[in-house]
C-alpha cells in the first residue's frame, strides 16, 4: 500500500559513507522530533534527477529553513559510494543535503513508493516524490506520475506547501 499523508513513515535503515566507510543511519531516530523533509528519486547520475530534482532542493535550502525544517534527505536505490560521489558533483552534500542509500530499495517497497522499468534497467527503484514529516508523520507527500518530471517533487513546490 503506498504511503499517504497522515502516515507514519516505517522503520528503516539507511546508509552513508562516514569517515571509516559505510554506516547505517537509523531513519526513525533521524525524524524523532524534528521535521525532516525526504526526497525520493530513480537514481543517481540520471537525467531527471541530476539536472532538476536535487538542484531544486538546492536552490530550496534557504527557504525550507525558514520554514522549519531541520533536515533535507535525498535518497535513491543506489550503494551508499554512488550516492556520496552523487551529492559532491551536483553540490547537494555542501548545500547541506544528506544522501543517503536505499541500497536494496527496502524503503521504497515499505512505503510503497517502489517501480520497475526493465526498458531502462531499472528494477526495485524508487519512484519520484517529496515529503515532509514531522517526528516521523507525512504532513506534506507529493508524488509524481512519471519518473522523468519534476513537477510537484521539487524543492519550490515543497516549499510553498509548507
Amino acid at each position: 500500500m503506498a504511503l499517504t499523508t497522515g502516515d507514519t513513515l516505517p522503520d528503516a535503515t539507511l546508509l552513508r559513507i562516514g569517515n571509516d566507510g559505510p554506516e547505517t543511519v537509523d531513519l526513525g531516530a533521524m525524524l524523532a522530533g524534528r521535521k525532516v523533509v525526504i526526497f525520493g528519486l530513480p537514481g543517481a547520475y540520471t537525467g531527471t534527477c541530476t539536472s532538476a530534482h536535487v538542484p531544486s532542493f538546492i536552490r530550496s535550502m534557504d527557504a525550507l529553513g525558514a520554514k522549519g525544517v531541520d533536515a533535507v534527505v535525498c535518497t535513491a536505490v543506489n550503494d551508499p559510494f554512488v550516492m556520496k560521489a552523487w551529492g559532491e558533483s551536483t553540490g547537494a552534500a555542501e548545500a547541506g543535503i544528506e544522501m543517503l542509500a536505499d541500497a536494496s530499495g527496502q524503503f521504497a517497497k515499505a512505503i510503497g513508493l517502489d517501480f520497475d522499468n526493465p526498458a531502462v534497467g531499472f528494477y526495485g527503484r524508487s519512484k519520484r516524490y517529496a515529503l515532509m514529516a514531522e517526528d516521523g508523520v507525512v504532513k506534506v507527500l507529493n508524488v509524481e506520475d512519471s519518473p522523468g518530471v519534476c513537477d510537484m517533487s521539487g524543492g519550490e513546490t515543497m516549499v510553498d506547501a509548507l
